[in-house]
């Protein structure tokens, strides 16, 4: 196998090992678990610049020509769900309303998958202008990324004025049949004194409001763990506010722990992915805006699909490079380890 130096992630060509792998099409790893969920990010452009995530210029664009295109998209989609097991498809960014395609990924994706779930992750912006055809195109859901709803907290920490371009565009996703709509809110020392004013808005709006830990993805490379916001600290925080009664996660791979607020039946979530790590549990598979398949957050090590797709490769080549991908994929995180390294690559260029 080549590697090739980027000064990014290790970008591998060539066909992964795969000694003491099972016989079995689905994407399995050395430890047991079996890759379902898969995020797909569709591109680095985002119309904010969260402190936790991007730098204040944003992220260095990816050339036209090395982003993966509609068809190319579409193409991997229904691979993974046909060949490969995946039963769940999420697209993400950088923003994934700052591609103009992204009615056609979806539409393209619903036409050969008529029965998969396929979601985004979104911050909001403009997307009262286009949440009803999203759904006309497929969407099935939507989370929405919203820290704050403190209007000089929001844009001190996204470095935007954008709050209410996001209200309005959670307003329209909702009104467009997106609902339920689950909110997320990285849990940050700056915005911890409105969490519980956070939590009252998206009950007064109906929407599932999960917190989650803040990890070391931001592009600053400033997160310390000793500066982070904890979930024991966030439950104290709410706890003042409203009674909260753990019920744990709907199902093992699912990331958030829930608590009903005030009996019910409404709940809020926290992943806590820091301080009470699911790894063992973990059932994703990441393809990047430029067609690179990664098998967890914080592992570089990177394989190239677009590579093999401009090549002529086919269906089952790739599925193989796949699955061999994934056999390669790391225990856990790794993050309270001594020598513990975040990845080159931060949530923005990644996808959440």
């Amino acid at each position: 196998m080549t590697v090739v130096a980027m000064g990014m992630p290790a970008v591998r060509t060539g066909q992964p090992s795969m000694d003491g792998r099972p016989d079995t099409p689905f994407l399995v790893d050395r430890f047991g678990r079996v890759a379902r969920d898969l995020r797909v990010s569709i591109t680095e452009k985002c119309s904010l610049r969260c402190t936790y995530c991007m730098p204040e210029e944003g992220l260095p664009a990816i050339p036209a020509d090395e982003l993966l295109s509609t068809s190319e998209l579409v193409r991997l989609v229904v691979l993974a769900v046909r060949e490969l097991g995946v039963q769940e498809v999420r697209f993400t960014g950088g923003e994934p309303l700052m591609r103009r395609d992204l009615e056609q990924i979806i539409a393209g994706c619903r036409a050969e998958l008529p029965a998969i779930p396929l979601s985004m992750t979104s911050n909001g912006v403009g997307l009262e202008h286009r949440a009803r055809k999203l759904v006309e195109a497929g969407l099935s859901r939507i989370n929405i990324s919203l820290d704050t709803v403190d209007r000089d907290g929001f844009a001190k920490l996204t470095r935007r004025d954008r709050l209410d371009s996001v209200l309005a565009g959670i307003r329209a996703a909702r009104q467009a049949g997106l609902a339920p709509i689950k909110v997320n809110a990285v849990l940050m020392r700056e915005t911890l004194g409105g969490a519980a004013d956070l939590l009252q808005w998206c009950l007064d709006e109906g929407c599932e409001l999960r917190f989650i830990e803040e990890m070391p993805l931001d592009a600053d490379h400033e997160w310390a763990r000793a500066n982070m916001i904890t979930a024991a600290e966030l439950l104290n925080v709410l706890g003042a506010r409203f009674t909260l009664t753990e019920t744990g996660r709907e199902d093992p791979s699912a990331p958030a722990e829930r608590w009903l607020v005030n009996g019910g039946p409404a709940t809020v979530g926290i992943i806590a992915s820091v301080t009470r790590k699911f790894c063992g549990d973990c059932d994703r598979t990441r393809l990047t805006a430029d067609g690179r398949i990664r098998s967890c957050l914080f592992s570089d090590q990177e394989y190239d699909v677009r590579a093999a797709l401009r090549a002529n490769a086919s269906d089952a080549d790739i599925a193989t490079l796949w699955r061999g991908a994934m056999w390669q994929k790391w225990a856990g995180h790794g993050i309270d380890a001594a020598g513990f390294v975040p990845p080159e690559r931060t949530m923005g260029a990644i996808g959440g």
